[in-house]
């Protein structure tokens, strides 16, 4: 994903004496030029040149891209003179040149890592599908259900020690019934469900589950956001994230702002080009195809991330475009558990009476008072808590989504608040719609071969900018070596009219994105380290007389 910016020329050393101006361009231009040819200094020897010269369109894009190249190289390496008119893509292009360079060269690990357990994840929905297939699904389909009261007793008396939080009732005819429980001895943030045949009441297994995921599922999800490292791990996605719609979109710029001859290179790969520079058209294609599902990854993985996401978090709750949430609170009841509105503070003094005791119309007939209020698909239950009714969700987020919910009074079956999806904010609606994108829900299995796709988009973005990398490595040198970077003082080029707008944004970015900016500032500091050590040698190694 990194090493658009080699676009097929060795940049010139930065800790080489400086050429004059004239010779740094037509040293550029032919070095640029044997590379597009050849694909790489390493192939330049053993490649076919007569296969690059019957390519009229071929000789054309490395003439352009040698030219663009040279006027680059030499213009972020010779002196500082803000020219008039020298602004725009010409004076902002050296500078995505070497920000793409580092940011995929160094962060490129991360984004593999990330697509890998990504690619994972997205497969897991129908793994766990196979793998769990006896508790998921039924043996027979019954001509009718027996009530879900039954079911619950069923689950109670397979765990007596457990405590029951909710119910799943059979979402479709072959699927079982869950009954989450609460249980000594489980995780933070685990439960324990229950699967129980509707026809029969038979219990068909029990499993710990995080949320609506079984335990590979749930592994899986950690270890995707994680890497199973707890806390800690969770900064190497969150810098992923951080870092991937920067490199998506400025990789996406060199390539769109790139001299070609014929059109149809932009968006598909030069099946013509060699070396180096078939490599590059493959990265720049597939990254122009895969942009824009990258940064939408990148926008709704910061979102579960620990710092950016409590920006976004604050930001969208300024906006008015909170998640909202039923009400279902009863009447003198105490707000506890998990109630949103809970964080009220009592005068000294007082204290909350408990609540009147009060009749349970049970399950069954609080999910006929929701169905008759148009809750009806894919139900989840939760039942009463202290002060609380029942909460009766819908949770279908393929298209059409429903996602209604109600609160229904244990005493009369009286419903007692009713959330519609369509009565969310836009942002809200926004949200919910790009979460379930990301973890490949809205469009069913189609979601989850998309999501596959852009992992391996990825993986395959990465590896073949670390080819790039390498293959424009210095060949005549006998030490170890790789490509370089473009020439430092690119931003000194910048018009000051561009220069200012362009440092506030990415202040304002850093901040908002703690990570990236962080990050950044690091990568600066080397930069700048390594630049100064560079300067101090060049002295000591320039040619004398």
């Amino acid at each position: 994903m990194s090493l658009d910016e080699l676009q097929g020329t060795p940049a010139r050393d930065p800790e080489a004496p400086t050429e004059p101006p004239a010779t740094a361009k037509a040293g550029a231009a032919t070095a640029a030029k044997a590379d597009a040819t050849s694909g790489s200094p390493a192939t330049a020897k053993s490649g076919s040149p007569a296969d690059a010269k019957t390519d009229a369109a071929a000789e054309a894009d490395a003439e352009a891209e040698a030219k663009a190249d040279a006027e680059a190289v030499a213009d972020a390496s010779g002196p500082v003179v803000r020219r008039a008119g020298a602004g725009g893509w010409a004076a902002l292009r050296p500078l995505l040149l070497r920000m793409h360079f580092y940011a995929g060269l160094l962060i490129a690990p991360l984004l593999f890592l990330a697509a890998t357990t990504g690619l994972l994840y997205a497969g897991s929905w129908q793994a766990e599908k196979i793998l769990y297939s006896h508790e998921l699904t039924v043996p027979h389909v019954g001509e009718a259900a027996v009530p879900l009261s039954t079911q619950v007793k069923a689950a109670r008396g397979a765990v007596p020690e457990g405590k029951v939080l909710g119910v799943w009732p059979a979402p479709e005819a072959d699927a079982t019934t869950r009954v989450i429980m609460e249980r000594p001895g489980l995780d933070e943030g685990e439960t324990l469900t229950v699967f129980v045949d509707p026809y029969t009441a038979d219990v068909r297994g029990q499993l710990t589950t995080a949320g609506d995921a079984l335990p590979l599922r749930a592994w899986l999800s950690e270890f995707h956001a994680s890497l199973q490292l707890g806390e800690f791990g969770r900064n190497y996605s969150e810098l992923a994230a951080s870092w991937l719609w920067v490199v998506a979109l400025g990789g996406l710029a060199l390539w769109i702002g790139r001299r070609r001859s014929r059109r149809a290179d932009l968006v598909l790969p030069d099946r013509k080009a060699t070396g180096r520079r078939k490599t590059l058209s493959w990265h720049g294609t597939v990254g122009l195809w895969a942009a824009i599902g990258l940064v939408g990854l990148s926008a709704t993985g910061l979102t579960w991330s620990k710092y950016a996401g409590e920006n976004i978090g604050q930001l969208q709750d300024r906006l008015g475009g909170a998640t909202p949430s039923v009400a279902a609170t009863l009447a003198g009841g105490a707000a506890g558990g998990s109630d949103e509105h809970a964080g009220h503070v009592m005068t000294e003094g007082m204290e909350m009476p408990p609540p009147p005791p009060t009749a349970d119309i049970g399950i069954d007939r609080a999910v006929a008072a929701a169905r008759a209020a148009g809750v009806t698909e894919s139900l989840r239950v939760t039942l009463p808590a202290k002060g609380k009714g029942y909460i009766v969700k819908e949770n279908d987020k393929t298209l059409p989504v429903h996602l209604d919910s109600v609160a229904v009074d244990p005493a009369d079956g009286r419903i007692m608040d009713e959330l519609r999806f369509a009565d969310y904010p836009l942002l809200a609606q926004l949200t919910r719609f790009g979460i379930d994108l990301h973890m490949g829900l809205t469009f069913g299995i189609a979601n989850q071969i998309a999501l596959a796709a852009l992992a391996v988009a990825v993986m395959f973005l990465v590896v073949w900018g670390y080819r790039m990398w390498w293959m424009r490595r210095p060949t005549k040198e006998r030490r170890l070596s790789a490509g370089r970077a473009q020439p430092r003082g690119a931003w000194r080029k910048l018009p000051v009219t561009t220069l200012l707008p362009f440092a506030c944004v990415t202040a304002a970015v850093g901040w908002f994105v703690p990570l990236l900016g962080i990050s950044l500032v690091a990568f600066l500091a080397v930069d700048v380290v390594l630049g100064f050590v560079a300067a101090r040698r060049r002295p000591a190694t320039a040619p004398q007389g």
